[in-house]
């Protein structure tokens, strides 16, 4: 059968889909489309600050700093490469696909986080840095900004797929072109303070590399929710190679630059501020304020439109077409509400409850990573999709990812003390 690569299906049409496989008829889109949709969320403050971690936080010096979040960045940008290919074959979302590693009931474990962490969590992250943003931009209040800025993110991926895919690429033509200019200022306006150090960190680098994966392995769990309605004979070579890259030269270079930028402000209470501060030309910091703006609304519809993707993936029978568009609203108002305490009740911290936030992520998601990586490996020539639909049971899943988490906190709590 004939099959669209056009990308010209209506943007503005609510998606019904939901977490059924999508039909021939219904594809469309370019490999290449991948590149702009992983790097368009990532142009953002929040990738930013995760390179200052290392610097302000973990003890590290700016080299060390810089190598932990190249090291971390790779490592995610790899698997999220292989995870975008499952997408088009079986035309499913991402935690339906992870049935085949831990089977319905088991599922229920990573899906309910990746609802909690994507749909609440990131939402209300992305949300705080968008509105500081904003508010500084326009001098709005804090609450006025921050109800925008929700508000837009809420409508984009209340729509869907479509919109959200145009939305994407657009938008990242216009950030790649307002970061290029902040990375030149900030990477060549003698900024970088390189401390001397006279051992290898290897406590702090291991938290900073494993916040670097965990904010950027974060996508994982949503890969083949933007795959899906690919064509099922696109190019898997080129599909993970554009979905790898877009991910990894957005976060690699907004995190040196971050790095590099808070070796010289330190620890700040407007984090964002303080950085924008350090530009020295008021019309840039204008428009990075704006881009920061941008980029977090970005970053949360995909949030938000797969958290309520996790949700359904649980396997909820909820009796209504729109029912994807309505999950939507829901997590965003949730999040919205975290976002709503943190921003404007208790603004103070926010550097360290990200910090905090990086690291859970980190904890799950690179166990979940692995188990369902191995079980897409040997699972070699079987229908995934099938598999997927069918599967009760498969209790190796829920054991292994519980005993790897559980040893995954251990480990890297046990690495504050070394530095």
């Amino acid at each position: 059968m004939a099959q669209n690569t056009s990308g010209s299906a209506s943007a503005t049409a609510i998606e019904i889909h939901d977490v059924a496989p999508i039909p021939a008829s219904d594809r469309h889109g370019k490999a290449w489309h991948l590149f702009t949709v992983w790097s368009s969320p990532n142009l953002e403050f929040a990738t930013v600050f995760v390179g200052a971690l290392g610097v302000l936080f973990f003890g590290l010096t700016l080299t060390q700093a810089i190598l932990a979040v190249v090291v971390g960045n790779a490592l995610a940008a790899v698997t999220h490469g292989i995870f975008s290919t499952m997408g088009p074959t079986a035309g499913l979302p991402q935690m339906v696909l992870g049935r085949t590693a831990f089977g319905k009931w088991g599922n229920l474990i990573p899906a309910g986080l990746s609802t909690l962490v994507a749909g609440i969590g990131w939402f209300a992250v992305n949300s705080v840095s968008g509105t500081l943003a904003l508010s500084a931009l326009t001098n709005m209040p804090v609450a006025s900004s921050l109800g925008i800025v929700v508000l837009a993110q809420i409508l984009i991926a209340f729509v869907g797929h479509n919109l959200i895919q145009v939305w994407e690429r657009y938008t990242s033509y216009g950030l790649a072109v307002v970061w290029l200019i902040v990375t030149f200022l900030v990477l060549f306006g003698g900024h970088a303070h390189f401390a001397e150090s006279s051992s290898f960190n290897v406590g702090g680098f291991t938290l900073a590399a494993g916040a670097a994966y965990g904010y950027t392995a974060g996508w994982t769990p949503f890969a083949s929710d933007y795959t899906r309605y690919l064509p099922e004979n696109t190019s898997k070579r080129a599909l993970g190679l554009w979905a790898g890259l877009g991910n990894f030269f957005s976060t690699s270079v907004l995190m040196v630059v971050g790095a590099v930028a808070f070796s010289s402000i330190g620890i700040a209470d407007n984090p964002t501020s303080a950085f924008t501060n350090i530009l020295g030309n008021g019309y840039i910091a204008s428009l990075t304020l704006l881009a920061i703006a941008i980029g977090s609304i970005s970053a949360n519809v995909l949030n938000v439109y797969s958290g309520a993707m996790s949700f359904l993936a649980m396997g909820f029978k909820l009796g209504f077409k729109t029912r994807r568009a309505i999950m939507v609203l829901l997590a965003g108002i949730v999040g919205g509400l975290v976002a709503f305490d943190a921003a404007v009740l208790d603004p103070t911290g926010l550097g360290k409850h990200l910090e905090g936030f990086l690291l859970v992520v980190s904890y799950w998601v690179a166990p979940w990573i692995a188990i369902v990586l191995v079980d897409f490996l040997m699972r070699k020539g079987q229908d995934l999709g099938k598999v997927s639909l069918s599967i009760k049971e498969n209790l190796a899943g829920p054991i292994a990812f519980v005993v790897a988490t559980v040893t995954s906190i251990y480990f890297f709590s046990n690495q504050y003390p070394t530095y």
